[in-house]
């Protein structure tokens, strides 16, 4: 018992140290932000002089609002598209036999190693000559299809049990509806953390957006951030201001959806 005691203690005191090191970036963070200008280098934990200026200051200096509504309408759109696209590729994948069938899913999987550099230039291109750039469409099209979500929920349909499904088809439903009624219901554990991974995803992406937007207020917030990083000296107040609002929206969604969270990643793996 005093062993057992002993290792519980042991690694409960090492979660709150993993816990108390991954969080005091954020803090520092959000401290960094309440610092006026002349405390920003201040190596005190709690600001001397709060104050909410590089919130004002980026407000009034950057369209922030808008950005923001841009980056999560993107981010909620792209990832509901992907998780509609996999979800049908996937269950074809797992539940129809053709001829060719793991030479196509090869072909997905090898999608998912291609760095984007390579498919940035025929993506461009394309979104040029279809006048979509510097539009939402230019930031959501070309990311509707992802390779690991339909890996990922293929591996969770291999292992859905085959006996619901044939139940279905004798009572007479359809492939569309046992897929709808049967299937995605049972999924909402791997389809919560996919959704999860997706949008977070989604949320941080720079490169794209910054390729395919020329208008600041057509931009999305990650991009937003550069804007504080200057030759004449980096705004450290105002940056960590725009960056404390990038989390909001991240920070909210897991509080909202804390239990949903933590059980789809509990359920949710592999098989």
């Amino acid at each position: 018992m005093r062993a057992l005691s002993f290792g519980s203690v042991g690694g409960h005191a090492l979660f709150v140290v993993l816990s108390a090191l991954t969080l005091f970036p954020i803090y520092w963070m959000l401290a960094t932000s309440l610092k006026p200008q002349a405390d920003i280098f201040d190596a005190a934990l709690v600001p001397r002089r709060p104050t909410f200026e590089n919130y004002q200051f980026v407000w009034q200096n950057v369209p922030i609002g808008r950005m923001l509504l841009n980056t999560f309408l993107m981010a909620a759109l792209q990832t509901a598209g992907q998780l509609l696209t996999s979800l049908l590729a996937a269950y074809a994948f797992a539940r129809w036999r053709f001829r060719g069938d793991g030479a196509i899913f090869l072909l997905f999987v090898g999608t998912w190693l291609v760095p984007l550099q390579v498919t940035m230039i025929p993506n461009y291109v394309l979104l040029a000559r279809l006048g979509w750039l510097d539009s939402l469409a230019a930031l959501v099209v070309p990311q509707l299809a992802a390779a690991f979500a339909i890996v990922l929920l293929r591996q969770y349909m291999r292992g859905f049990p085959k006996d619901l499904i044939d139940a279905a088809r004798i009572d007479g439903a359809s492939s569309w509806r046992t897929l709808w009624s049967v299937v995605t219901p049972n999924l909402r554990a791997p389809l919560g953390a996919l959704g999860i991974l997706l949008f977070i995803s989604t949320w941080n992406e720079y490169f794209w957006p910054l390729l395919v937007t020329k208008k600041i207020e057509n931009s999305v917030v990650q991009v937003g951030l550069q804007m504080f990083l200057t030759q004449e000296g980096d705004l450290w107040g105002p940056l960590m201001a725009a960056a404390s609002l990038a989390s909001l929206p991240i920070f909210g969604l897991y509080v909202v959806l804390q239990r949903q969270v933590v059980d789809a990643f509990v359920r949710s793996g592999l098989k």
